[in-house]
């Protein structure tokens, strides 16, 4: 795997010396901005979070593992798929970054086993880490539960970045502290057979607890409280991710999961609605209305 600081120029190195080379330099760069402006780890280190970095290549983990630490992360490494499963599961993390290319167990299947045993439980954020070019893998990556992907090669400044993004989505998922009336308060919100609690972060389908990911979580949460509206993907990673760039990609992935678990017939979607070039409408009743069928649980519209 390589990093860049400057993805705009770097392209996906040839040769496993090229991205050893291009790790270290990019270490190095940042030593030496280090020891200019006299940065050291955060002495509150992991007070942001921690993260479990899983990637069969020492120098790019340390590389990551450094930028994580100067952002005040407490940052534990594996260097293989079982390993890092067992590391997961034996010691929570705040947040997974996980390699796709891993000897033993490949992220992906790392990813499956970790959401397969977390029963319903609050899952743990995944940021998979994939090649330029492989959609598929990104798209599988997603798929099977990962909540965002950096492509390779990467700069461990949007890494950090992106550390931050889906931690802060994580961490406003909890319960104490929710603000009332935002994406994680407010009334429970009930609709064609959904009820979503936005307190306790849990969806149930007539009676049937939903296990949904941190963003397929938002996601809903954000069409329900948008009843009608047209949504644009830029609109949605904007105002569901918090991101104002990214791949679109990630967006039509997530509906396409959501729609899987809370329609009827995900093939012929009656809940969220395609609006061609334009993209989604979530109407929670298109044969009554939605003006009538949207309510807080309470029965007030």
């Amino acid at each position: 795997m390589a990093v860049s600081d400057a993805e705009s120029t770097n392209e996906w190195p040839g040769a496993e010396g090229t991205a050893r080379a291009e790790a270290r330099a990019d270490a190095l760069t940042g030593a030496q901005a280090d020891a200019r402006t006299g940065t050291r780890p955060d002495p509150r280190a992991g007070a942001q979070g921690s993260v479990l970095v899983v990637d069969d290549d020492p120098t790019v983990s340390e590389v990551v593992a450094g930028y994580l630490e100067r952002a005040g992360f407490s940052v534990r490494l594996a260097a293989d798929g079982p390993t890092g499963l067992r590391a997961a599961e034996e010691h929570r993390p705040d947040l997974l970054v996980l390699d796709l290319m891993l000897p033993g167990m490949d992220g992906l299947e790392v990813c499956r086993r970790l959401r397969a045993g977390e029963n319903g439980g609050r899952p743990v954020p995944v940021i998979m880490l994939t090649a330029r070019g492989d959609e598929d893998d990104r798209i599988l990556g997603l798929e099977v539960g990962a909540d965002d992907y950096v492509t390779k090669p990467f700069s461990p400044r949007e890494l950090v970045l992106r550390v931050r993004s889906v931690l802060r989505r994580a961490q406003a998922a909890a319960p104490a502290g929710a603000p009332q009336g935002g994406p994680e308060g407010g009334p429970r919100l009930a609709v064609a057979g959904l009820v979503l609690d936005p307190a306790a972060r849990r969806v149930h389908k007539e009676g049937r607890e939903l296990a949904l990911t941190l963003r397929e979580f938002d996601l809903l949460a954000y069409f329900l409280r948008h009843p009608g509206q047209v949504c644009d993907r830029e609109r949605l990673m904007r105002e569901v991710w918090g991101w104002d760039f990214g791949d679109l990609s990630t967006v039509t992935v997530h509906v396409r999961r959501l729609r899987g678990k809370i329609e009827d017939d995900p093939g012929n979607p009656q809940l969220i609605r395609t609006v061609w070039g334009a993209g989604y409408r979530f109407e929670p009743a298109p044969d009554t209305g939605a003006e009538h069928a949207f309510r807080t649980e309470d029965g007030h519209a």
